[in-house]
């Protein structure tokens, strides 16, 4: 029976400054190495192993994985990159704090903005420094699947795309999978793989360092899924 483990990043400096990080490559925090560690600490002590890990492009993913991958032994294994498995861009209020975009549009917006399913927040400007197109990580990309703004409806279907393409022909093998990634990304991943509706994919929840675990059979089944919370 394959598994997937889907890991949400440890908290980075931006999680720390309460501001909407999106695609800016901010590093972990130091609270967010220890998250990471413990992760891997719980995965070791349930006796896990995997075949392959995926991150997106932005290093508090990357770092995660590694920290992860080092705490059970498994450096060695391939660790691959995805954009896909980016964060929800955030637009126009990357890089803003979260209260004071709050106390700007009201509650009821700002609600709309970061929990919704399929509302975007206003968009980046192309000439937008913050625009991922001058960002060298993605300085090969073409420019039409740069995001200037995403909704959660927006992340889930890139992220998902990656999923079907790259992660599911692996589990249908009986590969072990580990993907480290992003709150939205993995929220997004979650409404689908669980069956979630648009109404109650608002008020999930995916925390930082809580590896999300599926039991797949060899048809692509879930049979299980659980949170691997104490060990």
């Amino acid at each position: 029976m394959a598994k997937l483990v889907l890991v949400r990043h440890g908290k980075s400096e931006w999680n720390k400054q309460n501001r909407f990080t999106g695609w800016i490559d901010v590093d972990l925090a130091s609270e967010g190495i220890e998250e990471a560690k413990k992760a891997g600490q719980k995965l070791k002590a349930a006796g896990f192993s995997f075949d392959i890990c995926f991150s997106s492009y932005l290093k508090r993913a990357i770092k995660t994985g590694i920290i992860i991958l080092e705490e059970l032994d498994l450096l060695f294994i391939d660790h691959l990159k995805d954009w896909r498995f980016n964060e929800r861009h955030y637009g126009a209020l990357t890089g803003l704090n979260k209260d004071e975009v709050k106390a700007e549009v009201g509650e009821e917006k700002f609600l709309l903005y970061r929990r919704s399913y399929d509302v975007p927040p206003p968009p980046l400007s192309e000439d937008d420094k913050r625009h991922p197109r001058f960002d060298s990580h993605y300085k090969n990309f073409p420019q039409e699947l740069l995001p200037n703004t995403e909704s959660l409806k927006d992340n889930q279907i890139r992220a998902m795309a990656a999923f079907h393409e790259r992660v599911a022909p692996l589990l249908v093998e009986g590969k072990d999978v580990l993907i480290t990634a992003h709150g939205n990304t993995i929220r997004g991943m979650v409404k689908e793989l669980d069956e979630i509706s648009d109404e109650d994919i608002p008020k999930f929840e995916i925390a930082t360092g809580v590896p999300r675990v599926y039991e797949f059979d060899e048809a692509l089944h879930i049979k299980k899924v659980y949170n691997l919370e104490h060990f």
